[in-house]
């Protein structure tokens, strides 16, 4: 429950008006993770397993709102904030805050690169600190999440999983032969390679 004062529409009204004079300097983000307000409570404000953002249980519809909560996003142990110089609040994410909906591959004398696209329109270069990870689901099927900065991740895409499954290659990783795909000259493991090779 959002605390008394925070679920009405003028506390949001605060959140977006110290929002968007936090990033009106034009330098790209916020540095939010040099920001430590006051925690000021819980607001009605939860981003769904599919990227989308609801307030007051209602999506929220203009992008351009969506993208400028999604720059003072915070995220502390398993929990997730929006910071301003003066107010933290505290929000529900159901899976991973963004998602990864386009790719795009470069291949130059390094090597390929992979970069994505998130729901906000931010492009993220795959490599050894944007690192991609595969968590197993419950049915056994795998889920790539891509880094994007602080802790905060991106889903990646059914459609863009089965794009990284097609470029993927084995390669021995401590003694055991993975299968993964390579980006920014790191290499990211899926899983074993005979499991791999089993499902398909």
């Amino acid at each position: 429950m959002a605390k008394q004062g925070q679920s009405t529409d003028g506390g949001l009204e605060r959140l977006t008006s110290a929002a968007t004079q936090a990033g009106s300097s034009g330098r790209g983000l916020p540095p939010v993770h040099l920001w430590n307000p006051p925690f000021c409570g819980d607001l009605d404000m939860r981003i769904a397993a599919d990227g989308s953002w609801y307030y007051l249980g209602t999506p929220i519809g203009r992008p351009a709102l969506v993208r400028l909560f999604s720059t003072i996003l915070k995220r502390e142990g398993d929990r997730y904030f929006l910071v301003t110089p003066v107010e933290k609040v505290g929000i529900r994410v159901d899976d991973a805050p963004f998602m990864a909906v386009e790719m795009r591959k470069e291949t130059d004398a390094h090597g390929m690169r992979l970069h994505f696209r998130t729901n906000v329109d931010d492009w993220v270069a795959c490599d050894a600190e944007h690192r991609l990870r595969f968590a197993r689901g419950e049915g056994g099927g795998l889920t790539p999440y891509l880094h994007v900065r602080a802790e905060l991740w991106a889903k990646v895409t059914r459609a863009l999983y089965y794009e990284l499954v097609d470029m993927g290659e084995e390669r021995m990783i401590d003694g055991e032969v993975m299968f993964g795909v390579e980006s920014s000259g790191a290499f990211f493991p899926m899983a074993n390679a005979e499991e791999v090779r089993a499902a398909l």
